[in-house]
């Protein structure tokens, strides 16, 4: 025995002093560091977050009417992209009660940010590239209570809100991911007290009793969304249900004490939903849709998604339709197919005022040559000023709304009906529930039509800093 254990321990020393033999696995080395504090935006640099993709947002979210007191929760789900020591959330003028990683308690501190606050979490442990992990927050505020950035917050006479958060204005409302580029799924569970009518995007899929006389109501997207898109509200509000093309639900919130007036409107819905469909050879992304018309407190239009919402005055207007159809567009053009950046905007924009002319010419509103000449005429100074449709210099002009639109229209007139037609339902159903850029809506140009000469039309159009010769029309832009 004594000598089999004298062999062992010879052989033993004989292999560590051999030199190490190659593995045929090798593990990568786990060296964690900071996700950045921004995604690096054009037009924005700090806003969002690196070094993560959210996959689901969970959000309960229990509010009092009247004071604007509210408590909530986000969970998160999310897979890291780098080894990850720490990572930032964007939230603004929140009160963060606590924060878990993977069910631990981790250290967390907000700082400034551009656009609002940066919620910075080390948890106990860092997390692994690739690797799933789930993030917990809890915490409290006051919808009126005045943020670093800009308010989300819509409030109503009767005492409740609305959401309106585009561009970095969800974070008013819950820790979140706040670029357009990070999408996800969501669930809501929204409480509020009996008497009071949540909505939120997606589907309603329930509604259960609260502590206090309360009511927790549930809703569910399916479809990834841009947390820019959030569309919550409690309100005195009714809701209004319908059947769109192919049996979409339709499910509309309007004043509830304005039901009469309202109800016709929103039911118009349809019409304008399968008109849009047939316009772009592509069906509706989603699963549900409405049009939420609140009583005050509001007084734009905003592509929330699947739940777009307008204040009371677009009503007013005999061209009320137009405002829907732009809107409803959206769904597609943004919602669906969500800008890389928010440099790319017009690809957001420009589709929704070029379909909406399309309408407004059909019903005899206006003349879509009418509309895009002015409009081409106008922009030329609009280029060297804020910037030319696919470069602007900020969000919310005239360049990349009507701007980009009479790129369009460019496009259009320059590959006729049927090719610009093949265009865009392309881009339609290549980007479906994706990002993509300016470069990517060139690049698919080109490849359904075969003609490389369309890049150098589209940058022209698009990256000039004065209007290029409208196809089909040689007069326009010539001085008399």
């Amino acid at each position: 025995m004594r000598a089999a254990i004298a062999t062992a321990a010879a052989a033993a020393t004989l292999a560590l002093a051999a030199p190490a033999q190659a593995t045929p696995f090798t593990s990568t080395p786990f060296t964690p560091t900071p996700g950045s504090d921004g995604v690096g935006d054009p037009l924005f640099p700090t806003l969002g977050n690196g070094g993560y993709d959210v996959r689901h947002y969970d959000l309960s979210f229990d509010f009092t009417p009247v004071t604007y007191d509210f408590a909530a929760t986000m969970k998160i789900r999310a897979r890291a992209t780098q080894d990850l020591s720490s990572f930032n959330l964007d939230v603004d003028s929140l009160a963060v009660d606590r924060v878990t990683v993977n069910g631990a308690p981790a250290t967390w501190a907000t700082g400034p940010g551009q656009t609002g606050q940066e919620l910075t979490v080390t948890p106990a442990r860092a997390l692994r590239e690739r690797r799933s992990f789930d993030v917990e927050v809890t915490y409290h505020g006051n919808g009126k209570t005045k943020p670093i950035g800009q308010p989300g917050w819509r409030y109503m006479s009767d005492g409740g809100f609305a959401s309106a958060a585009q561009a970095s204005r969800a974070d008013t409302f819950a820790p979140v991911n706040d670029h357009p580029s990070d999408k996800a799924t969501w669930t809501f569970h929204l409480t509020a007290p009996k008497g009071w009518t949540p909505a939120a995007n997606g589907d309603l899929t329930g509604r259960r009793g609260a502590p206090g006389a309360k009511e927790t109501w549930d809703f569910a997207l399916k479809s990834p969304m841009a947390p820019e898109l959030l569309g919550i509200s409690v309100n005195k509000q009714s809701y209004v249900y319908g059947r769109g093309p192919h049996g979409v639900k339709l499910r509309h919130l309007v004043p509830e004490d304005q039901l009469a007036k309202y109800r016709p409107i929103v039911e118009e819905t349809g019409g304008q939903l399968a008109w849009l469909e047939k316009t772009l050879g592509v069906r509706y992304p989603f699963d549900t849709y409405g049009v939420q018309i609140v009583r005050d407190g509001y007084g734009d239009a905003l592509e929330n998604q699947t739940l777009s919402l307008f204040g009371p005055g677009w009503f007013e207007r005999p061209t009320y339709s137009t405002t829907m159809v732009h809107e409803l567009t959206h769904q597609w053009f943004g919602d669906s197919v969500t800008p890389a950046t928010w440099q790319d905007a017009w690809l957001n924009e420009g589709p929704a005022v070029y379909y909406a002319a399309v309408w407004a010419d059909q019903r005899g509103f206006k003349a879509i040559e009418e509309k895009m000449k002015a409009a081409y005429e106008k922009l030329d100074a609009v280029r060297k000023s804020e910037g030319p449709p696919g470069k602007p210099t900020g969000l919310g002009g005239f360049n990349i709304y009507d701007g980009a639109a009479v790129s369009l229209y460019a496009l259009q007139q320059r590959l006729g009906q049927d090719e610009f037609d093949a265009v865009m339902k392309a881009w339609l159903t290549k980007y479906r529930h994706g990002n993509a850029s300016t470069k990517d809506f060139v690049d698919n140009a080109v490849k359904v039509t075969g003609d490389a000469s369309v890049r150098t039309f589209l940058n022209h159009w698009l990256f000039d800093l004065d209007n290029p010769p409208m196809p089909g029309h040689p007069d326009w832009g010539v001085t008399p």
